[in-house]
Formats: structure tokens, C-alpha cells, sequence
């Protein structure tokens, strides 16, 4: 009365390649960005007034920070260095980096 080993299951019918071929995904998606491209007097006093305290100024921390639109920003940055409320500190073609006055003249 003895009784047999249990036996080992049958093996798969797809003779050994994957059950499922993988599945390439889309990527991610970045949503586009709604920014203003018209300034009105909420954006304009709202640059008027934060800007110039920032430490380190430049069209694309006026366009993350604001949600402006880039020719927007670049007006906005030439009108505040204008105006004497901030001051050049790299000038390049690609891109201008501004700070803020400090009291204390250089």
C-alpha cells in the first residue's frame, strides 16, 4: 500500500517562450502649459511687486513662477531693469540672469 510520489504538474503548451508579449507604453504625457500671453494689471503689479525681491531673476523663473508666456517675461525683465529694480548680472544670447538691488552699493 504504498502510495506514488505526487507527480510534477504537466509543463506549459507554449513550449517555453512567454505567456504575454510585452506592452511598449505611451510615455508620459506632459500637459501644455496655459500661460498668460496678454499682461493685465494683476499679472503687471504682481511682477511689479515679487520679482524684485527674488535672489536670482531670469525669463524662465518669471515664466515657472508667474505662469507668463516667454516674450512676456522678457518684456517684463528689460521694464523692472528700466526701472532700476534689478540689476544684470550675466548677459548672454541665450539667456539674461538678473538680481535683485541690494543696499549696499558694489
Amino acid at each position: 500500500m504504498f502510495r506514488a510520489k505526487a507527480k510534477a504538474p504537466p509543463p506549459s503548451s507554449s513550449g517555453g517562450k512567454a505567456a504575454k508579449k510585452k506592452k511598449w507604453s505611451k510615455g508620459k504625457v506632459k500637459d501644455k502649459a496655459q500661460h498668460a500671453v496678454v499682461c493685465d494689471k494683476a499679472t503687471f503689479d504682481r511682477i511689479m511687486k515679487e520679482a524684485p525681491t527674488w535672489r536670482l531673476i531670469s525669463q524662465s523663473i518669471l515664466i515657472e513662477r508667474l505662469k507668463v508666456n516667454g516674450s512676456l517675461a522678457r518684456v517684463a525683465i528689460r521694464h523692472l531693469e528700466k526701472e532700476g529694480l534689478i540689476k544684470r548680472i550675466v548677459h548672454h544670447s541665450g539667456q539674461l540672469i538678473y538680481t535683485r538691488l541690494t543696499t549696499a552699493s558694489d
